[in-house]
């Protein structure tokens, strides 16, 4: 049997589900392939449940933005120099890159030095097809990556008229589609009345976002829960950590709302009528969930006063949702839009409009065609394992 050594690169709580579908993924492409599958990865708790021997948890490190960027940069400076000495220690066959560009573009400059002959693929290339500054990062991707796996159209055009190997293989959320419980068993389970509208708040996956985003969620909460009958609240936490201090700012509010976790956020996803969501890949889930929702995301003000003012920072949208026909299917309100007031109008005027939540569920479902097949998570790593035996192929033939 073929043995076959993977490093894998990511980090953020995104970073981790979608590593965590691609190595279930690899270890089934790799039975039917008859190879025995090895993975190291820097990531987090999914990723390791889902086979890989973690060397690292990433998922504490990361943040968005320049000012609230600066004291994560040690700490992850030490950790990669740390385990790139432990790379170049262990043999590898391939390695495979999940977003989080500034660490993962390190690798880039970093593994074909210790371990020539390996390909890097860029599985998820970082948005700079959104919100690149200038097209450095992008050159230095597209020069060390033997293929990038994309999974949006814009992403895989933008990479594409750059000069890389691109196959586009759909979103791997699509997947999970399969697997997503029922609206009506969920709301039962959840314990919810027929007249009771379920709220669900995403403030924060990184802990940055607890400090800049979840004062404004909450407040806009406490807005729509004086003004709306039958409202109930719920947060599915993105990491276990963060359930103190959402709680204690719920209590200071007087706000009632239910913190859940595991299997619980599955749950309340299927069973909300709306949902309040920061920016990121849970907008995507959320979408696929049929869930109309309002995305908000704020930065510090040292931080957006230099995006605005010196690296006038523009993009067309913010959320996944959006952004994969470039079209505004869903409310996006960033930076001064993103306080209370505007954040409550917005969600009542979803929740009180049948037509505003038709037109949002019409553009989820040209959305969803857009995304792909179901199999995305297999034919990437299918893809990715048959190309790894062909190079080593190739390299036997040429000795």
């Amino acid at each position: 049997m073929v043995a076959l050594r993977l490093f894998i690169s990511t980090g953020e709580v995104s970073g981790d589900l979608q590593g965590s579908l691609l190595i279930a993924a690899l270890f089934r492409q790799a039975q039917q392939l008859g190879i025995e599958l090895e993975v190291f990865a820097l990531g987090g708790d999914r990723m390791a449940a889902a086979g890989a021997t973690l060397l690292a948890n990433t998922i504490g490190i990361s943040s968005i933005g320049i000012w609230e960027a600066l004291p994560y940069v040690w700490p992850t400076w030490r950790l990669q120099q740390k385990i790139a000495r432990q790379i170049r220690e262990t043999p590898l066959d391939a390695a495979i890159l999940i977003d989080y560009i500034g660490p993962n573009i390190g690798w880039g400059g970093r593994l074909p030095k210790s371990h020539p002959n390996i390909p890097i693929f860029y599985y998820i290339a970082p948005q700079e097809w959104v919100w690149s500054f200038g097209e450095g990062k992008t050159t230095q991707l597209v020069g060390f990556s033997n293929r990038i796996f994309a999974i949006f159209p814009g992403e895989a055009k933008y990479y594409r008229e750059r000069g890389a190997a691109v196959s586009f293989v759909g979103h791997p959320l699509i997947d999970e589609l399969q697997n997503r419980p029922d609206r009506a068993m969920a709301r039962a389970q959840l314990g919810l009345q027929d007249q009771e509208r379920a709220i669900a708040l995403y403030p924060a996956s990184r802990p940055q976002e607890l400090k800049f985003l979840l004062p404004t969620v909450l407040a806009a909460a406490q807005q729509l829960y004086t003004e709306l009958p039958n409202l109930r609240f719920f947060v599915p936490l993105s990491q276990e950590q963060f359930r103190a201090t959402i709680e204690q700012a719920a209590q200071d509010l007087s706000l009632p709302l239910q913190v859940v976790s595991g299997e619980t956020t599955r749950l309340v996803q299927a069973a909300a009528d709306l949902a309040i969501a920061k920016s990121g890949t849970v907008n995507l889930e959320i979408g696929l969930q049929g869930v109309p929702q309002v995305v908000i995301y704020r930065v510090g003000a040292v931080t957006a006063w230099i995006a605005r003012h010196i690296l006038r920072f523009s993009i067309p949208f913010m959320s996944p949702v959006n952004l994969v026909n470039m079209e505004a299917i869903v409310p996006e309100l960033l930076q001064d839009e993103a306080n209370p007031d505007r954040i409550a109008a917005e969600a009542k005027a979803i929740l009180l409009d049948p037509e505003r939540q038709a037109g949002i569920q019409a553009g989820y479902g040209r959305m969803r065609q857009s995304l792909g097949e179901p199999g995305v998570c297999d034919r990437a790593a299918k893809e990715i394992l048959i190309s790894v035996l062909k190079q080593q192929s190739s390299i036997d033939t040429t000795d």
